[in-house]
């Protein structure tokens, strides 16, 4: 799995289109071995990232649970915290 890929289910507020477009660049990119791809596959290459992107929407959107929401600043202060913690850095205030 990409790193750059970012859990986008259960979140308050939910995925924003731009959000869900990142991870399916980050998929299409990790799929075709390529960051930016050659004029001859640009096209290709930028429905695939729009196919992914509307299948990734339907997903996300689709999804259930019981689980509450997450809230998206609580998780990004974790993982900074587990960022400082893995590679001894203080954190920022």
């Amino acid at each position: 799995m990409c790193r750059n890929i970012k859990t986008l289910f259960n979140f308050e507020p939910p995925a924003t289109d731009a959000e869900v477009e990142a991870a399916a660049l980050q998929f299409v990119r990790k799929l075709s071995g390529s960051t930016k791809p050659s004029k001859a596959n640009q096209e290709v290459f930028d429905r695939a990232v729009e196919e992914v992107a509307a299948a990734a929407r339907t997903l996300v959107d689709s999804l259930v649970t019981q689980a509450p929401r997450r809230d998206r600043a609580a998780e990004a202060a974790k993982a900074r915290a587990r960022s400082a913690k893995r590679f001894g850095r203080e954190q920022p205030s």
